[in-house]
């Protein structure tokens, strides 16, 4: 097999986690990787704490404008680094940045993505890019040459292959062995897809911790400010450890699909408030009943359902179906590097969307 020059582009922390295992794979087989990204929440942290060498150009902001500007300034910069460094494949989630410069450049791009309702990203970037992997439970059609696999995003960092959850975490934030807690997350609201959405009140979110320190100690996740009284509840943890603490908590409750996802993938039960929903956390209800899907219209029902979850407190039923999600779903950081050094569907030719590339379980 040829060596390839590979360019990963990262627009948000979640990105590091979903190549990072895949980039090492690449790497040891004597591919070259380049990541670049954006100044973004904790990015810039997360890579410094796992020794990843990121080049980093280009700030998130709120607002119309400064979304606009950025992309012009960072496919720029891209189109730049493009031409010096010469990949031989491009890959992102979303795609935002890079499909276009792809396109420009001749460069196969390939988009990993699971969020249907992110219409203007993948307005600017399906078109453009060779083509788009989006996991089976995505619930909308593509236009444009996609192929559906067998898993979930999380699956690329959080699979037993390459995870193993570390009680020692427990210790570090003050935990005992067997002290139940539960983890909240709350979002910031900034990104392209989140425009015009909201979640909980800052009523409810206190509201909600009240009620989920009855079962135990509560840590919060939040992208922006807390209401005061909530602050003595935020989590200070190395930024690389979260998902070691996740694997032993009784619930993660929240506004990200992310953590959702992760806390399924983790055999974690969780409580999902969002104003449009995922295909994938639907699923994650749907067949596995990890997690508890709710509108933001119903954020006093989504705090009851967290209630009833700690009252129940049946955590090896919640391993159980974590079990049978790994088995059900495929590697797919397997998929991310066999996608890299194969690099199909070079041709632009727009294909049906009913075809899986990559999609049995275990493969």
């Amino acid at each position: 097999m040829e060596n390839v020059n590979v360019l990963i582009d990262l627009g948000h922390p979640a990105h590091l986690h979903f190549f990072r295992h895949a980039a090492q794979r690449l790497t040891a087989e004597g591919h070259t990787v380049r990541f670049t990204g954006r100044d973004k929440d904790i990015l810039v942290e997360l890579a410094r704490g796992f020794g990843i060498e990121v080049e980093v150009f280009g700030v998130c902001k709120r607002g119309t404008v400064h979304m606009a500007g950025e992309l012009a300034y960072r496919q720029w910069r891209l189109a730049g680094i493009v031409r010096r460094f010469k990949p031989d494949v491009m890959l992102g989630i979303a795609g935002t940045y890079i499909s276009a410069v792809g396109r420009l450049f001749g460069v196969p791009t390939y988009i990993f993505y699971d969020t249907e309702h992110a219409t203007l990203s993948n307005m600017l970037a399906y078109p453009f890019a060779t083509c788009t992997f989006v996991p089976q439970c995505y619930h909308k059609p593509i236009r444009w040459r996609n192929r559906r696999y067998n898993g979930y995003h999380e699956l690329a960092y959080l699979h037993p292959k390459y995870f193993q959850a570390d009680p020692a975490v427990l210790d570090e934030v003050g935990l005992g062995p067997s002290e139940r807690f539960s983890i909240v997350r709350f979002v910031g609201w900034g990104a392209v897809h989140d425009v015009g959405l909201s979640g909980l009140t800052d009523e409810n979110k206190t509201r909600a911790i009240d009620e989920l320190c009855r079962f135990g100690r509560v840590f919060i996740s939040s992208e922006g400010p807390l209401p005061a009284s909530l602050e003595e509840h935020r989590l200070r943890l190395d930024v690389t450890r979260i998902h070691h603490l996740m694997a032993h908590a009784d619930l993660v409750f929240g506004e990200s699909a992310t953590m959702a996802s992760e806390a399924a993938v983790l055999g974690v039960p969780s409580v999902y408030i969002d104003p449009v929903g995922r295909g994938y956390t639907d699923e994650q209800e749907r067949e596995y009943g990890l997690v508890a899907n709710f509108t933001a219209k119903r954020q006093a029902e989504a705090i009851d359902r967290a209630v009833a979850v700690l009252a129940a407190n049946d955590r090896a039923v919640w391993k159980e179906a974590g079990r049978k999600l790994i088995d059900d779903k495929i590697d797919v950081t397997g998929l991310v590097c066999r996608v890299a050094t194969e690099r199909p569907y070079v041709k632009p030719v727009t294909e049906p969307d009913t075809v899986p590339y990559f999609g049995r379980a275990g493969a």
